[in-house]
Parts: C-alpha cells; sequence; structure tokens
C-alpha cells in the first residue's frame, strides 16, 4: 500500500476512534510507534492528542513489566491480549489502566484501547479502608459483637466474642455456624419448664426483623451477659442483625456489694440505720394494726476506748465481732441487732413488753458478762442498755431512739454495766436544760449577769477580811434562776468556761475598785474544773489582774477536790504557775472529795474551806463534829488557815471559834449581797462613778 493510501486510512481510523469515549491510540506495529490518538487519550495522558503521534508506545510505560510488554509485541509474541497495567501521565503521575491490544485487520496497525481504573481503585481502596476500620472497630470494642443474616448465617464477629463465651479455636477454624450456635445454647443456664427457653427467645428476635431487644444471659461459667440486638439494614430494608454482648458479672457483683453496704454495716454485716430504719417502720405499722408492742434498746459498750488504746484496732474489731455473735445468740430469728458505728448496737426486739424486754437485755449483760479471751489476754467488756417500749415511749425511730439513749446514758453515769427504761420525767428534766442553755447564753451577750459578794469574817476578831463573789441571774422569762440550776446546765455544755471567765473579770475588777478607794478587800472566786484545765487559764488570770491592776494577793481562787485530783501532776503545774503569779488559793468543800494528803502538802494552797453540809448540824451531830474537829486540826499542822461556810447560827460559829476556825461566812452575817449593799453592810464606801463604769464593762 502506497504510503497515501496508508495515510488517507489512518486519518479514517483516526476519525473512527476520535468518537469512542475510552483511551485509543493506534501503534504501528512494526515500529511501535503511535500513528493517532484520540482526545480522551490526550485528557489521560495529559497532553494533546496530536502531540502523541510518532511517540514510542514504550516511552509512554511506568513498568519495567510494561516495556517488557512492548518488546514481546514487536516480537509478535503477543496479539489479542488484555491485562491490567498503568501508564504515565506526562505530569508524572501513574494512572492504572485496562488494557486491551488487538490488530486492525490485517493491517500492521494495533489498536491499544484503555479504561481508566483510578475511580475504581479509589473506591476498591476505600471499601478496602473502612472494611479494615470496621475490622479494626470490631475488634476494639469491649463488648463481643456477632452479625448474621436473616437466617441466622454467621457473617462476622470478633475475637472479644469468642472470648466471652469461651468458643474453642477449633471450633473457630471449622467455621460451621450451626456448631457455634449449638454452643451458646448450651453455654447458657436453662430456665423455664422445658430448658430451652434460650432457643425459644432467639427464634423469637429472629422471627422480628425489626426487633430490637435487651436481655441478659447466665452463662454455665459464671458470667452474667447482657445482650443486646439491634436489626441491620440496606437501604432501608433489614438484611440481618447485629448481637452485642457484654459481661456485666462484676457490674452486677459491685451493685448488690453497694447494695449490701447501703444497708449493713462493713464490719460486722449487721443493719445500718438505714436497714433499721425499715424494720422499725415495719414494726411501727405491725403495733398500729395489731397492737403488738416492741422494744427499741441502745447498747453502748462501756470504756471500749480503753480496748482500742491498749490492745490496738485490730483487735478492737475482733472484739466487736465477738460482741455481736454475743448479742445475736440472745435473740430471736425475728428481732434485729444493728450496729450504727462504733460500739454502738441497736437492737429491735418485736413484741415484747416491759418484761419481755427486761428479759433479753439481762441476758444480753450476762453474755457480755463473760470474758473475752483474744490472742491468750483475758478482758471483760461489760455494756449500758437503754430501753424504749412502742407505744409507751414514742411512735417514731427517732423519738424511739432519743430516749433509749438518754436512758442508757443514765446508766453510764449511774455506774455503767447494767439497764434502765426511759422514764417521762426524764424528758423534761431535758427540755427544762435545754431552755436554761439557751436563755443562758441569751443572758450573758445581754448582761443580765451580776455578781453579789459574802462577807467573810474573822472568828477572832469579828472583822470584815474577804468576800466571795457569787453569780446570780435574773431571767425576763425564768425569773430568779439559782446557780445549782444553771451552773451544771453550764458544765455539762462547755459554757461554763464562758461564764467563768466573766466572773473572773468583774470580780477582778470589783476588787480594784475598792482599793482604789483604799480598801484592800481580797475577793474569792469559784473555779470549774473545764476552766482550770484551759492551757492557758494562768495567762488569763494574769491579764485580767494586769488589766485592773490589782495586786495578785487580793484574788482567790477556790478548787473542788475532784479538779485537784482529776491529773494531780498537771495540776501542780498550773497551781505552782498560780502560786508563782502571787493570788491565792483555796480548796472548796473540803471533805466532800477525795483527796489525797500526800498531794495536799504538795499543792500551794493557803485555805481549806469546810462544806456547809458538815456545819448545818453543827453542834449536835457527833459525826460533823469529828470531820469538822479533823479538818481545823489538819489545817493547823499543814499551816493553812480554814473557813467554814454556811454559818447560819450563833451555836454554830462559837463551836468553830472554840474548836480553832479562823473564818467563816454565812447567813449569821451576812446573805451574798450585791455592790451597793456589801458596801454598806461592810463599811466600804462606794467606789467612784469611772470605776463604777469600768466595772459594768
Amino acid at each position: 500500500m502506497s504510503a497515501a493510501a496508508r495515510e488517507a486510512e489512518l486519518e479514517h481510523w483516526s476519525a473512527l476512534i476520535e468518537g469512542l469515549l475510552d483511551p485509543v491510540w493506534l501503534v504501528d506495529a512494526t515500529t511501535l510507534h503511535i500513528v493517532a490518538a484520540n482526545t480522551a487519550a490526550g485528557s489521560l495522558l495529559g497532553i494533546d492528542a496530536w502531540s502523541l503521534r510518532g511517540r514510542a508506545a514504550a516511552d509512554l510505560s511506568a513498568t519495567a513489566e510494561d516495556i517488557v510488554f512492548w518488546n514481546e509485541v514487536a516480537a509478535g509474541l503477543t496479539d489479542a491480549i488484555l491485562s491490567d497495567s498503568v501508564v504515565r501521565r506526562f505530569d508524572g503521575a501513574i494512572v492504572p489502566v485496562t488494557r486491551r491490544v488487538s490488530r486492525l485487520g490485517t493491517e500492521d496497525v494495533l489498536v491499544v484501547t484503555l479504561r481508566d481504573l483510578s475511580t475504581q481503585r479509589r473506591t476498591e481502596d476505600e471499601l478496602e479502608t473502612r472494611v479494615a476500620e470496621l475490622r479494626a472497630t470490631l475488634e476494639s470494642s469491649a463488648d463481643g459483637v456477632l452479625v448474621t443474616d436473616l437466617g441466622g448465617a454467621i457473617r462476622n464477629f470478633n475475637r472479644r466474642f469468642a472470648t466471652l463465651w469461651g468458643l474453642p479455636e477449633e471450633l473457630l477454624a471449622q467455621r460451621d455456624d450451626r456448631a457455634v450456635q449449638d454452643w451458646m445454647r448450651r453455654s447458657v443456664v436453662s430456665q423455664g419448664n422445658d430448658g430451652d427457653d434460650y432457643t425459644r427467645r432467639l427464634n423469637a428476635i429472629m422471627d422480628a426483623a425489626l426487633l430490637q431487644t435487651t436481655d441478659v444471659l447466665t452463662l454455665h461459667s459464671g458470667k452474667v451477659i447482657e445482650r443486646v440486638t439491634l436489626p441491620q439494614c440496606s437501604r432501608g430494608q433489614p438484611i440481618g442483625r447485629v448481637f452485642s454482648f457484654r459481661d456485666i458479672s462484676e457490674k452486677l457483683a459491685a451493685k448488690q456489694r453497694i447494695e449490701e453496704l447501703s444497708h449493713t454495716d462493713a464490719l460486722t454485716g449487721l443493719p445500718n440505720r438505714r436497714l433499721l430504719a425499715d424494720r422499725v417502720e415495719f414494726a411501727l405499722a405491725m403495733a398500729q394494726r395489731n397492737g403488738q408492742p416492741f422494744a427499741l434498746m441502745v447498747l453502748n459498750l462501756d470504756r471500749f476506748k480503753h480496748v482500742n488504746d491498749t490492745l490496738g484496732m485490730g483487735l478492737g474489731d475482733r472484739v466487736l465481732l465477738e460482741v455481736t455473735e454475743r448479742i445475736k445468740a440472745c435473740l430471736r430469728n425475728v428481732d434485729t441487732v444493728a450496729r450504727l458505728g462504733g460500739d454502738e448496737f441497736v437492737l429491735l426486739v418485736h413484741h415484747a413488753d416491759a418484761a419481755g424486754a427486761e428479759a433479753t437485755a439481762r441476758r444480753v449483760l450476762d453474755a457480755m458478762a463473760r470474758p473475752f479471751t483474744l490472742d491468750a489476754q483475758s478482758f471483760t467488756v461489760t455494756c449500758s442498755i437503754g430501753v424504749a417500749l412502742c407505744p409507751t415511749d414514742g411512735d417514731s425511730l427517732d423519738e424511739l431512739m432519743r430516749r433509749a439513749d438518754a436512758a442508757m446514758h443514765r446508766v453510764k453515769d449511774a455506774g455503767r454495766a447494767s439497764f434502765r427504761f426511759h422514764q417521762t420525767q426524764t424528758d423534761v428534766v431535758q427540755r427544762s436544760h435545754m431552755q436554761i442553755d439557751h436563755a443562758m447564753r441569751q443572758a450573758l451577750v445581754s448582761g443580765l449577769f451580776r455578781l453579789h459578794y459574802q462577807p467573810q469574817i474573822d472568828l477572832r476578831t469579828g472583822a470584815v477580811v474577804g468576800a466571795e463573789a457569787l453569780i446570780r441571774w435574773r431571767d425576763p422569762v425564768l425569773g430568779e434562776v439559782s446557780p445549782g440550776e444553771f451552773i451544771p446546765v453550764a458544765e455539762e455544755s462547755g459554757f461554763i468556761i464562758a461564764i467563768g471567765d466573766w466572773v473572773l473579770g468583774q470580780a477582778v475588777r470589783q476588787a480594784a475598785a475598792w482599793r482604789a478607794n483604799g480598801v484592800a478587800m481580797p475577793v474569792s472566786i469559784n473555779v470549774s474544773a473545764l476552766q482550770f484545765q484551759q492551757p492557758d487559764f494562768p495567762e488569763r488570770v494574769a491579764r485580767e489582774l494586769k488589766a485592773a491592776h490589782l495586786p495578785p494577793q487580793l484574788l482567790e481562787l477556790e478548787l473542788t477536790e475532784s479538779i485537784l485530783i482529776h491529773d494531780a501532776q498537771d495540776a501542780l503545774h498550773r497551781l505552782q504557775a498560780l502560786a508563782t503569779l502571787g493570788v491565792q488559793l483555796a480548796i472548796d468543800d473540803f471533805g466532800t472529795g477525795y483527796s489525797s494528803l500526800g498531794y495536799l502538802k504538795r499543792f500551794p494552797i493557803h485555805r481549806l474551806k469546810i462544806d456547809r453540809s458538815f456545819v448545818s448540824h453543827l453542834p449536835g451531830d457527833a459525826g460533823d463534829v469529828a470531820i469538822v474537829n479533823a479538818i481545823i486540826q489538819l489545817g493547823r499542822a499543814m499551816n493553812l488557815r480554814v473557813i467554814a461556810e454556811g454559818v447560819e447560827t450563833e451555836p454554830q460559829r462559837q463551836f468553830l471559834l472554840d474548836a480553832g476556825c479562823d473564818e467563816f461566812q454565812g447567813f449569821l452575817y451576812a446573805p451574798a449581797l450585791d455592790s451597793p449593799s456589801f458596801e454598806s453592810r461592810v463599811g466600804v464606801a462606794p467606789a467612784p462613778s469611772s470605776v463604777v463604769r469600768l466595772i459594768k464593762k
């Protein structure tokens, strides 16, 4: 064929391939040069199609294998082939293609047709990535996942699923769906009448393609598994099911433990206050419905702190466990013993009147009286029990608890190791104490307290040698309140410290006022145990004396014997500090306590005060006569002055004078008087107005 004819034919074929959508070029089979290419081929390679003419086909190769391919074509070894390959764009990019090479009729022209696989490869890569991500997601899930089709055939699962169900490796390798499903069925603890409720439930789930459920399965291995079932849909139509399995064994165990702890004591396992409240509420309902009484007992171990301090907390806990067993052995199955914390227990005794409650309390006391032996150590732990009866003593847990607790504390105050029933009059006393406590706090703020002064007389000369400051209180509501009524309440609540500080300040300023007016009148004040035990008590006394410019010897502090023997060594240090300061020290109510003569000899005491209980029956009572004579002789032997209080008759005064007593105070001379009356009675001139204002501050 002439060159012109060949050229015309190539143009003809060029026109034909231009109309094709796929990239096509024509290659001379002899030279392997491109003789024609369509626009799609130029677009694929990133060059004008006309510029491809005359280029070697091998120049468009991107791999060594492709160059070998064209060499084989040149050698006539290949013809009409279809293969996947790559071509290199003129910008250097590699494009994946499907390449078909065929001979054009009988001509030495090869037709190369390409199909761009870029989009397909991207789709395949994206699909592969998503499949990998799905697999990674499945494997990273803490839940076991099983995917099935609508017929129940397994399509996918993760390793967590296999682990939860304990599937053997050989069973997984078989990929036998029926064997896996049978393993799962046999692993579940059967329930129901026929023992095959698992299969029945699973069939119901599979029959309802869009059903979403949550079930709890118990396996023979002991695991408790939560199964969540969701439909798998494609284009809005169900195509299968996704089962998610989660091991909730620990969660349930923790929940059960939390529930137990919320109702029981951690150490003893006994009911706590919450569970006790539920059971008392039930008992109250039964009492209201059937008239069945019951008893509530508060039990507290006596001096249990000594057990912990001496033997240690660990052994103390073991004692509490032993106490628990002893108490439980004293109760019936219907009764309840609860621990509210520390060494406090509460007993709920059903169908019990006073006699039944007493019998139970005595059984518990007898059980507790037996010695405890732990780690070869034997010791005794007693208990105090307070009893409240329903409905006599209350119809609520709080009311019964409060009254039983009050009764228990009365046992403690009376010596411990016993029981006591609630007494109604005690509530009246407690309410009165609360009223007094509140009122006296307001009284101190409002300035309702005042001091009266009782003269102290020298028995030999009849001269006034001192004054005892005594607190008085008139309340707008309560009226005149006796110190014997409000001082014990103040000591119990600790408010006695504030009252004592006020008395100290007022008395010191009054003594300073009398001194400023030319009269050196010593003033005595009573000091409570709590006030004396304050670490800075000597410093407080020193500050008051310094602020009022009062010589220390004009202040006397009266202390009870119990204060001095509570902690004798500590008391000695404080007394020495006060003696160094220069104040006078006296023992009040001497003879009513348990003074040690050894301590008395060491303490820097200046005066003994005979209690009024020994004076009131003088001189007719032989016992009081002996005691008073002994105290006076003791004081004389120890070079201490002796003063008697509560002297109301002349025979009493005469007896004391004859016995050698130094001083007295009492109604025989004068009661406690306010400042103006005291000054008038003993002949002290009134203090200047500026000093009076100072006292009242």
